[in-house]
């Protein structure tokens, strides 16, 4: 082995992958180890996961509740910037890796760690994601990837370790895609869906219902925002990750938030995925519709040019960079008065704003209005437009 470890922390998630890859550490590296789950809203079983981490070799285990500070301290920071990927991926998985890292980081200086370690391929963003973090906090610390090292190359493999060490795997029958849950979305790879062709089976979705199958009625909902950050729905507030929570099911009973992406992937490869994020699409036509009344144009523009980048370096994991953080407080000041009640109608797979107001609006209906007014001089357009054509007029006239 090219590197000395003692202990290391593990991002467990309790199946078959990191349940091997803990026994693996110790049995590789002779080293301690510290299982840590991190509960981010996917919903999985963790009541059990202490007691399996500990009899498949763990030291100690952490099971921690991150699903508040998650949505407040990464969701709706991302979303205050409107970020999207390629136009279309609202970076769920994206989102959660940084935190994770992070409480990894907290726990493996709690514990004495000189090591982290985390379940992602060699073939990943998440490998990259978890690791620039990891490095961001300690560039110090100790990384052990087992995809990159090991010869467990296929799940066969994976079963028939787990059964020769005795760590008990319930599930012995592979499921055909490779999942990623949380708060903000679910996303879908592998199997059927490697073939861009294909089109994703309806069994496949977890979070939301056909649209063809929603009802027929739709559902009239008002988001309170405060500061870019939603606050309450139908003047109910609630915490951020219950207001989250809430969005996905209002979202998905009208199948909304499915997205079908072939997306480039860091590492340089091209990946087709299928995501489910409800509650993040609402959010995000909410909080734009909101916008098109507080912003300046200007500043709008600007930041709108900003998206692109801020939402790659999301991606790409730079969460914990300098320029994500100064893009941040950019972002951040102009939300300041981004404050009021969006009306919204979920119907049949569509999030539909209907409905906007603010006291911090610009919309001023004496100088929008098509009728009579008195603060605008239509005569001025003409000096306006002969200014701004000046150089094209000039361009065309050089040319004769």
């Amino acid at each position: 082995m090219t590197k000395q470890v003692n202990k290391v922390v593990l991002a467990y998630s309790g199946g078959l992958d990191t349940s091997v890859i803990l026994k693996w550490l110790i049995e590789t590296y002779d080293c301690e180890v510290v299982a840590f789950s991190a509960d981010i809203g996917q919903g999985e079983e963790l009541d059990h996961i202490d007691e399996k981490a500990r009899k498949t070799g763990a030291v100690n285990v952490y099971v921690d509740d991150l699903r508040e500070e998650f949505v407040k301290d990464y969701v709706f920071p991302a979303f205050r910037a409107n970020a999207i990927y390629e136009g279309q991926y609202l970076l769920g998985t994206s989102l959660a890796r940084p935190l994770i890292a992070k409480r990894q980081m907290e726990i493996a200086a709690l514990e004495n760690a000189d090591a982290v370690s985390h379940g992602a391929t060699g073939k990943g963003n998440d490998q990259v994601r978890f690791e620039l973090s990891y490095l961001a906090i300690n560039p110090h610390i100790k990384i052990v990837a087992p995809w990159r090292e090991w010869d467990l190359n296929s799940r066969t493999v994976l079963m028939a370790f787990a059964q020769k060490h005795g760590i008990p795997v319930t599930a012995t029958k592979e499921s055909p895609y490779s999942t990623d849950r949380n708060l903000l979305h679910i996303s879908y790879e592998g199997g059927i869906l490697e073939d861009p062709w294909n089109e994703p089976p309806e069994d496949m979705y977890t979070l939301t219902v056909s649209p063809k199958d929603a009802p027929n009625e739709a559902d009239i909902i008002e988001i309170t925002f405060k500061n870019g950050d939603p606050v309450a729905i139908n003047d109910h507030y609630l915490s951020p990750a219950a207001l989250l929570a809430e969005l996905n099911t209002l979202g998905g009973r009208h199948g909304i938030g499915r997205d079908d992406i072939v997306e480039n992937r860091f590492v340089g490869m091209k990946s087709r995925g299928v995501y489910e994020t409800p509650g993040g699409t609402i959010l995000r036509a909410a909080h734009m519709a909101l916008e098109s009344l507080t912003l300046d144009r200007e500043v709008m523009h600007l930041r709108d040019s900003l998206i692109p980048r801020y939402s790659e370096m999301v991606y790409y994991g730079f969460w914990f960079a300098p320029e994500r953080e100064l893009l941040q407080k950019m972002i951040d000041d102009t939300q300041k008065t981004v404050n009021g009640v969006v009306r919204l109608e979920l119907y049949k797979g569509r999030c539909r704003a209907i409905g906007r107001k603010s006291d911090d609006s610009l919309y001023n209906v004496d100088f929008a209005t098509f009728e009579d007014d008195s603060v605008y001089k239509q005569f001025d357009a003409e000096g306006f437009i002969r200014l701004n054509a000046l150089r094209l007029r000039i361009r065309k006239l050089m040319e004769k």
